[in-house]
């Protein structure tokens, strides 16, 4: 298996559910649309779920139906926006020569499109923050999306090997912690930019070549 095929199958490896009808997918994309409009106006707290359902147009109940709770409902947004960072990754891919320059580039990208709608980015992580067990699924799915766009943008010609796949969940840790020194203020863009660049170092220590 390629690493290609190996992050296509690490996106996909969401619980199982039945499918949704063409009519429920529109429905389910103008919710998470008016999500992403309420919390890059106002953040976390400007997510309500009656103006969610207003904004929709959908009843309250069959929001609730979708997601159970505003935290259901952020951290699906940011599968959503994590999604469209993986769409857009895979036709610009990274131009670096190392995994790791390639990695380090591709998650400064996406770091950079959350730093464009700081308030959306601020509701999300809050969200996944607070997520309880209940929301376990929808963060295993952020996880596996994350992980997926490091494994693409890794380019590797063979499958990643334990250590590597070891070494991308530690980048992956490491991501959604800038993410949340950077929103409280307690980190710079800058020395973001350092901190992912010296985790994904490790993609290279961890090569069979480096080994």
């Amino acid at each position: 298996m390629t690493a290609e095929a190996k992050a296509a199958e690490v996106a996909a490896a969401d619980p199982a559910s039945p499918p949704l009808t063409e009519r429920q997918e529109a429905r389910r994309r103008r919710i998470l649309h008016a999500s992403a409009q309420l919390a890059s106006r106002g953040g976390f707290d400007a997510v309500q779920m009656r103006e969610v359902a207003e904004s929709s147009s959908v009843a309250l109940g069959t929001l609730y139906r979708y997601f159970p709770s505003k935290v259901h409902l952020l951290v699906a947004t940011m599968q959503d926006q994590l999604q469209h960072m993986h769409t857009t990754i895979r036709k610009r891919p990274p131009a670096g020569e190392t995994p790791a320059e390639r990695c380090a580039e591709t998650l400064m990208r996406a770091f950079r499109a959350l730093q464009r709608e700081p308030h959306l980015a601020d509701a999300m992580v809050r969200a996944l923050t607070f997520a309880d067990r209940s929301v376990s699924p929808e963060v295993d799915t952020v996880s596996r999306l994350t992980t997926a766009i490091i494994l693409d943008a890794m380019g590797l010609e063979d499958a990643p090997t334990p250590e590597q796949l070891s070494a991308v969940r530690v980048i992956e840790h490491t991501w959604h912690s800038a993410l949340i020194t950077w929103l409280s203020g307690r980190a710079s863009i800058a020395q973001v930019k350092i901190d992912i660049e010296m985790v994904c170092r490790l993609i290279d220590l961890t090569t069979p070549e480096a080994s």
